[in-house]
């Protein structure tokens, strides 16, 4: 299905090598417009190299992606244009004001003075920042920074946000704000690609995919990936589908059964060269 038939990322066979190390490994997903969509993983996993290839910012070894209609390999120019990008520093200028960070942000996506002034009520109230417009970005509480940058990131209206570990750092209630912040984005139709690694995080996911050592070894909404997980203990347990119901995996209990059965795999000690996401 072609990006014009629902989906704003389509990834197929994309890997990234640097010298002899595959960082990323034939990954292959799609993303539906409008959805919220989890890229989970540990550190090393891959996630932030994916992200960086979608965003235009790195050059692909091998495999296509389109974002937002285009080619990230031959049109990362266009692609920039169309998305909206939060990296795990929050990406802003700490010795600018709240005010000279928007206008430094909207200047970069290609927004004229008078486009940044209409919209910069829009971000201040989103971020909560009325009446701090000249306060230096390094003054501000991680809660704040982290609405700041999600505002200055959406500026332009993209089609398409990445947000690389956002929350990292963040407290529980600023965490739980910010997710409101991404539901409203998805409700009006704005496509999110997330990384996290709080896995209650997980569950506001419409779907998810499970990196482990550059490879998507699960894949699935939250309740999908529990279904399977539970399937695959019966199966190696030998219990039948009248004990599933009595069986209650959190998300962490997926990705560790899931990681775990991808090192056994590897050490040998399992069937076959790669895990089935399913």
């Amino acid at each position: 299905m072609s990006p014009a038939e629902g989906f704003a990322i389509s990834v197929d066979e994309l890997t990234k090598r640097f010298g002899s190390f595959t960082a990323v490994d034939r990954v292959s997903f799609d993303v539906r417009r409008g959805d919220i969509f989890g890229f989970l993983g540990a550190n090393g996993a891959g996630k932030s190299t994916t992200i960086r290839m979608l965003c235009g910012l790195l050059t692909p070894t091998s495999g296509k992606a389109r974002v937002a209609g285009h080619d990230v390999g031959a049109e990362p120019d266009r692609v920039k244009r169309r998305i909206g990008y939060m990296s795990q520093k929050f990406s802003l200028y700490e010795d600018l004001t709240v005010e000279e960070n928007i206008g430094f942000f909207g200047g970069v996506y290609g927004l004229s003075r008078a486009g940044v002034s209409a919209r910069l009520p829009g971000v201040l109230d989103m971020a909560g920042l009325r009446g701090r417009e000249r306060t230096l970005a390094r003054e501000l509480a991680g809660g704040w920074k982290q609405r700041l940058a999600l505002g200055c990131a959406i500026l332009h209206e993209p089609e398409v946000v990445f947000l690389d570990e956002p929350t990292g750092g963040v407290d529980p209630v600023s965490r739980r704000r910010f997710w409101d912040l991404i539901h409203g984005l998805s409700e009006r139709g704005v496509t999110v690609l997330v990384t996290t690694h709080y896995l209650d995080e997980a569950e506001y996911c419409n779907d998810i995919r499970l990196i482990h050592a550059g490879r998507i070894v699960a894949a699935g909404s939250p309740e999908e990936l529990k279904r399977q997980t539970i399937r695959r203990l019966l199966e190696a347990g030998g219990g039948g589908a009248d004990r599933i119901d009595r069986i209650r995996p959190s998300l962490e209990d997926v990705f560790i059964h899931r990681i775990e059965e991808e090192n056994r795999r590897a050490a040998g000690l399992l069937g076959g060269t790669h895990v089935r996401p399913d």
